[in-house]
């Protein structure tokens, strides 16, 4: 039932890979998922169509910025979890999106642009925690980060994390070829052979850690205000 979404004013931080690794593991436990595809690429709706596909996973792709809440809330009521892929701007169905997110995902690279691209993801949240009247929890990870060598970029948007208060998950998504693979042949990471795919093992071991942080941060949210608004009005 939780509601998590993936967000960054600026395309390319890593968002959509973090998205569906995610929604891959969550499925490989046995639960349902809805992916709500909002990116104007539709890589997850592309992945989607590969062979593979797990079938507690959902997709959806036909979002009317209008109703985008009510679309979640009827995903959240028939689904375990509801992940939010959204575009690199900001719009309507961003703000409406994160606006009902029991959590929202900043990916970051390391590097200046990804960081101002969360600012402003950082900032929108702000606005709409005002309109909504709660918090809206968030929190940062840091994506295709390099497991033997940390950038002189990259500790530079660690520091300007740190130096604000920003939340950011101990696991960060390293670059690996076996996510790059996931839009190419489909499925999840399980289903990947481990001798043509290298280093999958550690590609595994990093998704179970990442999924296992951001579960932990959606599943100590509150009871959602915004669910019990519109199921009132309904």
């Amino acid at each position: 039932m939780p509601v998590i979404s993936f967000a960054n004013a600026k395309g390319g931080a890593g968002k959509t890979t973090a998205a569906l690794l995610l929604a891959t593991e969550v499925a490989e436990r046995g639960k349902s998922v809805t992916i709500f595809d909002a990116d104007p690429q539709k890589w997850i709706s592309t992945w989607a169509d590969l062979p593979g596909r797990p079938g507690n996973i959902q997709v959806i792709s036909q979002i009317i910025p209008a109703s985008i809440t009510e679309q979640i809330m009827d995903a959240a009521a028939q689904t375990d979890y509801v992940i939010i892929d959204l575009e690199g701007t900001e719009n309507l169905i961003v703000a409406n999106a994160l606006s009902v997110s029991d959590l929202v995902v900043i990916p970051i690279q390391g590097s200046s642009m990804d960081a101002r691209g969360g600012a402003k993801i950082l900032t929108l949240i702000k606005k709409l925690e005002k309109i909504v009247r709660h918090d809206i929890k968030h929190c940062v990870v840091l994506t295709r980060t390099n497991a033997a060598v940390t950038t002189r970029a990259l500790k530079a948007v660690q520091e300007f994390l740190a130096v604000n208060g920003i939340d950011v998950l101990l696991t960060p998504i390293v670059e690996r070829a076996a996510y790059r693979d996931l839009f190419e042949f489909g499925g999840g990471l399980r289903a990947q052979n481990p001798k043509t795919v290298t280093n999958l093992g550690k590609a595994k071991e990093n998704a179970v850690m990442f999924s296992a942080e951001v579960l932990e941060r959606a599943q100590v949210t509150p009871r959602r205000r915004w669910y019990d608004v519109f199921k009132r009005a309904s």
